[in-house]
């Protein structure tokens, strides 16, 4: 990066000098600051200011004359000035629209403050395409989208023109292009400067967006672009996920013969700090873990940089093709590795990757038809521009050529510039680098390298997934309670209490035995599965066509024996009338012991159900959870061993339901796990049949379901969203059919559903 903290080595190289501080006198009104190195030369101070504002200066840095050196505040200038600015905190502004075609827009205001509106409205014959009123942002950037007025008539739509820029071209047929520039010298643009009107009737290239210089992106906007991809690039390999023509849209996506490759390029230059490249690498580990849980090919390179690279990590390896493999050498990369070479060189970095691929190339010998089919990610995470080698974009055309991208081929390749910081982070320099892809962004700046692990936590949003793709949980920030454990329905028999259950599949759902305990079989046409958010449009009803109700469960079985109510076998399936059809709000579990949980587990082929048992319950105390009657996830621990011993020993001491019992297990089965211990939730009545699962490589497993306990916190109380503490000197506990434990019958009813794996 920019070599701010270079002259930290003249006093080594000459210490006969002594050290002058700097002057102290450099508090920012309105804001803080941080020193790198205290008030000795060499260290960099830099300015924080509170949110809807920025510093300026940005920073200072301490000369070895006991000077501070500032940067000018110009945005096409990397000059320093030598005269000291007093530093202050200036409010963000959004900048105004330059014109608006066909309609007119207010209030007209030179720039705008943070929390200001712009409403927009056409004129008779215009019809608004986009956000009709606009709101500006903490980060001085418009929410929504650009506002167009527009009749329709030519072959793409009016392009418009985005607030604080300029166009040139009003002919909107095909071959015609349009330019863009800033109203303002001072802002910066961002996506493609010139567009063009292709045979498909969309715009080539990004979107143009001029922004002030301070401007940067909020997490939740660059994980939504960088998850729109990828997440569309995950679902396209599932052999059941069917092509529609959205799903065929300008996306990254690999056919089930095809691949992808990878490339991380992590910024170790003197400028990052050696904290902040941990997050760099913590972050990529996210990212790299999420996406081998699904079932794609994938081969990760990694390379680190400052003045030189280098490769952690080669797609020619064949660790590069195993995601803990991958993670392993994500920790070994070492940030002591550039100390010698402390410059930032882009151009180096990318040009790795180029010989890399060429390398690929000779090496197994592709020809044409096999590297087609092979489709490119570099993702760069930089602080800031390089400052040697030259300019980074002949080793992107290198890239390009190599791999024979042209029009035809744009989706073969996506390149993600993603600048953190704001000392001398270059948004021309990003925006050059990015891809410019139809509708997409691909150069991005974020505050801070803690923004960058929000981005990587969150990126792969599966709201786009079509398929039925098994154990996916929507784990976005913003992602609904259904959307989080979308398996999760609601069963109604008549007019009941109301039972959970688990969509196991497209058409079968899982809940418990007892829910139909007293229920008319003959009645069924009046039950309902509500799959999805209730609450919401989302939320719909299904008929039930089947119920398959464990032929051994009998609630009143051991009556003579004085167990009022006995629960085992029980377990139930429902096929519903129609196949529900997937989304972000509805899609199957894992089930233990499948081919399906093989794979999302990552283990080899040829697994068996005891296997799955011992990588689950393994240890005595295992964390799982449950949903609730309000869609919460609650948490439980499953116990095993010698904690089960423990856990289930409260039945007997339970003399009121118990009155006689001499042997636990003539109530608590080898079939049931055991919770409730210590700080566990508790299921209430009503939440039966619902899914007990555990959490594993960012994929859900259902191990259980919710049966019986010796306490309802719910009880007595008319707000299900309340659970009560147990009283002194009551036990609670809980009790869940083990899926393991009922394999013969699940296989029974569900082969040619799913594929199990041996016993």
């Amino acid at each position: 990066m920019s070599p701010l903290l270079a002259p930290l080595g003249l006093l080594l190289l000459c210490p006969g000098l002594a050290a002058v501080p700097c002057p102290q006198n450099v508090n920012i009104s309105g804001g803080t600051f941080t020193l790198s190195h205290g008030w000795a030369p060499g260290s960099l101070l830099t300015y924080t200011c509170p949110p809807g504002s920025y510093p300026v200066p940005a920073w200072r840095r301490c000369q070895s004359n006991g000077q501070w050196q500032t940067p000018r505040t110009s945005p096409t200038s990397t000059l320093r000035s030598p005269r000291f600015v007093r530093a202050v905190c200036k409010p963000v502004r959004c900048p105004a629209p330059a014109s608006f075609e066909n309609g007119m827009y207010t209030p007209r205001l030179g720039s705008h403050p943070v929390g200001g509106n712009l409403s927009f409205q056409c004129d008779s014959g215009f019809t608004l395409r986009g956000s009709p009123v606009r709101y500006c942002r903490l980060n001085g950037v418009w929410d929504g989208e650009t506002a167009v007025c527009d009749t329709g008539a030519g072959h793409c739509p009016n392009p418009g023109v985005s607030v604080g820029a300029v166009r040139t071209g009003s002919r909107f047929d095909l071959g015609d292009k349009v330019s863009y520039r800033c109203s303002s010298p001072s802002l910066l643009l961002t996506g493609s400067a010139e567009r063009e009107c292709q045979s498909n009737g969309m715009w080539s290239g990004a979107e143009p967006i001029c922004r002030q210089p301070y401007s940067y992106d909020f997490p939740e906007d660059v994980a939504s672009a960088l998850g729109i991809s990828f997440t569309n690039l995950l679902g396209a390999t599932n052999p059941t996920q069917k092509r529609t023509t959205e799903s065929l849209g300008r996306r990254i996506q690999i056919q089930r013969s095809g691949r992808l490759n990878l490339y991380l390029l992590l910024d170790a230059s003197q400028s990052v700090s050696e904290k902040d490249f941990e997050i760099f690498k913590e972050s990529a580990s996210l990212m790299v873990d999420r996406i081998f849980s699904f079932e794609i090919k994938v081969s990760v390179a990694i390379i680190t940089f400052a003045s030189e690279p280098k490769t952690v990590l080669s797609v020619l390896s064949e660790k590069s093709r195993d995601g803990v493999e991958v993670i392993h050498s994500l920790g070994k990369a070492c940030y002591e590795d550039h100390r010698n070479a402390s410059g930032t060189n882009i151009y180096k970095a990318l040009d790795s990757v180029y010989l890399m691929i060429n390398n690929m190339i000779a090496r197994f010998n592709l020809g044409v038809s096999a590297l087609h089919e092979i489709r490119h990610a570099i993702i760069l995470l930089t602080d800031g521009k390089s400052n040697m080698g030259g300019s980074p974009k002949p080793a992107v055309d290198n890239i390009r050529n190599i791999l024979d991208i042209n029009q035809n081929r744009n989706d073969y390749l996506d390149i993600y510039a993603i600048g953190v910081g704001n000392l001398d982070v270059d948004w021309r320099e990003l925006n050059e680098l990015g891809s410019k892809k139809d509708g997409e962004r691909h150069a991005f700046i974020l505050q801070d390298a803690r923004a960058v692990q929000q981005v990587f936590e969150h990126m792969l949003d599966v709201s786009k997934l079509t398929d039925t793709i098994c154990g996916v949980g929507n784990m976005s920030a913003n992602a609904s309670d259904q959307e989080r454990t979308p398996w999760h329905v609601i069963f109604k028999p008549k007019s009941k209490e109301t039972c959970r259950g688990s969509l196991v599949s497209d058409q079968w759902v899982l809940t418990a035995a007892h829910c139909f305990h007293d229920t008319q079989m003959e009645d069924r046409h009046l039950w309902r599965v509500i799959v999805g958010d209730p609450s919401s449009h989302h939320g719909k009803e299904f008929l039930v066509e089947k119920a398959i109700i464990a032929p051994d469960f009998d609630v009143r079985a051991k009556q003579s024996q004085g167990i009022s109510e006995f629960y085992a076998d029980d377990i139930a399936l429902l096929k519903l009338a129609h196949k529900v059809k997937m989304s972000t709000h509805a899609r199957p579990i894992c089930l233990p012991c499948t081919v399906e949980a093989n794979v999302a587990l990552r283990r080899p082929p040829g697994g068996t159900c005891r296997e799955h048992e011992t990588e689950f319950l393994k240890q005595q105390k295992v964390p799982a959870h449950f949903v609730a009657v309000n869609g919460k996830e609650l948490n439980m621990n499953l116990r095993t061993g010698l904690e089960r011993t423990t856990c289930i020993e409260a039945v007997s001491q339970n003399k009121n339901l118990f009155p006689s019992l001499t042997n636990v297990s003539e109530v608590v089965t080898d079939q049931f796990l055991c919770s409730g211990m210590e700080e566990d939730d508790h299921p209430c009545k009503g939440e039966s049949g619902g899914a007990v699962f555990l959490e594993r490589r960012y994929r859900f497993f259902q191990v259980g379901l919710v049966s019986w306990g010796l306490y309802d916190p719910c009880q007595g109380s008319s707000n299900k969203n309340s659970r009560r503490k147990p009283p002194p000197g009551v036990e609670p506990r809980d009790f869940h059919i083990s899926l393991f434990s009922l394999q013969p019958w699940l296989r029974q009813h569900l082969d040619g559903v799913l594929n199990f794996l041996p016993l």
